[in-house]
């Protein structure tokens, strides 16, 4: 029995005739740009994360380029986040001619060490940029409080993170502003790219729009330099469709979690720990294990999807060469790029496929 990574087309299966209707809408009226289904769904979106304002953007790299520009961050600046995460994340850092500043994880939730963030500050630091990692909220209380000590802003980087909570708030609503991917592996993927910003500042609502269009607010005229990134319509509609069934589509994922930390219990493996401060909502359910190589071929042998993420840290990227950071720098990111691995855990997953992905990891751990 082979089992998918994902299994998007089921997703599919089950709203066609919802989202092929809203596709039909968007095309008999040829509204694609702008317009009331963008505007529908960043209301939705704002209500759902529980801030004032969301505004619709290309995808979570631009949500997070946006943000920055937004804020005046730029040349010169500092933002400390993640080494372990999508590379989005650092680049949005440096696309606006800042300089990502890496402080290391924490072991078991893969999320940035808040402990050692305010060792990371300088005089140039701007902000901090947590990563919500594979669905599970960072120790926000924690980020906040330095942020306010010395004076910083908070950006989530929310991408995989939809639908999380933290203490009695939704990822979304945590910092100064969130980015979300609308990336069709997400939690709420779309047919394409899309991104997602949200805020309860207006005036940074109005400053990332502005600059996601052109830098204008008022069509052909231009107060400043922006760029083409704004959600297409397409993309609003089939996401508005979904949008309701994502707190069940999670539900589902965090069922199946329940189901691998019963079935992988005795297991020389570890599996991904929960923060009493919220719940996550398992974009990927990692595992970990020295021998994570092997495992992963038993398991592409038997038909099972699986993925490292991530392969190489963000600090030892070629491109980041020249920010000083050697091997051994941040030794729990390292680590986890050598031993972590996804394995099926999708909303509609039966049992029957989890017991196929025990059974190989059993064997192939024996």
């Amino acid at each position: 029995m082979g089992v998918p990574l994902l299994d998007l087309p089921a997703q599919y299966r089950e709203l066609q005739s919802e989202i092929d209707a809203a596709m039909h809408d968007v095309m008999s009226t040829a509204g694609f740009i702008g317009g009331p289904k963008v505007k529908a769904l960043e209301e939705a979106i704002a209500a759902y994360c529980g801030t004032s304002h969301a505004v619709g953007c290309g995808n979570g790299t631009d949500a997070l380029i946006l943000i920055l520009e937004a804020m005046g961050i730029g040349e010169g600046d500092e933002v400390i986040t993640s080494p372990f995460t999508f590379f989005a994340t650092a680049e949005s850092i440096s696309q606006v001619g800042a300089t990502p500043v890496f402080a290391d994880i924490e072991r078991d939730t893969y999320n940035i060490d808040a402990t050692l963030v305010e060792a990371a500050i300088t005089e140039r630091t701007k902000a901090i940029m947590p990563v919500h990692i594979f669905g599970q909220c960072a120790d926000m209380d924690a980020i906040n409080a330095i942020a306010r000590k010395h004076g910083l802003k908070v950006i989530e980087d929310a991408c995989q993170a939809i639908g999380a909570t933290y203490r009695d708030k939704r990822a979304g609503a945590l910092g100064d502003a969130a980015a979300f991917s609308f990336f069709p592996s997400k939690n709420l993927g779309g047919a394409g790219d899309g991104g997602i910003l949200t805020t309860d500042d207006a005036d940074l609502a109005a400053r990332a729009r502005k600059l996601g269009n052109h830098g204008t607010a008022k069509k052909y005229f231009h107060d400043a330099l922006g760029h083409n990134s704004r959600l297409d319509a397409l993309q609003a509609a089939i996401l508005s469709v979904k949008l309701p069934h994502l707190d069940r589509w999670n539900e589902e994922r965090r069922t199946a979690a329940a189901v691998y930390d019963e079935l992988l219990a005795d297991l020389p493996l570890t599996v991904p720990v929960r923060r009493a401060y919220g719940e996550p909502v398992y974009h990927l359910y990692i595992v970990r294990t020295p021998e994570a190589p092997r495992v992963m071929e038993a398991l592409k042998a038997a038909g099972i999807g699986t993925a490292i993420y991530y392969p190489r840290s963000l600090h030892l990227q070629e491109v980041y060469a020249d920010l000083g950071y050697a091997l051994g720098s941040l030794p729990e990111a390292e680590a986890a790029e050598s031993e972590t691995f996804a394995i099926p855990c999708f909303p509609g997953i039966t049992r029957e496929q989890q017991e196929e992905v025990a059974r190989v990891l059993r064997e192939a751990l024996s």
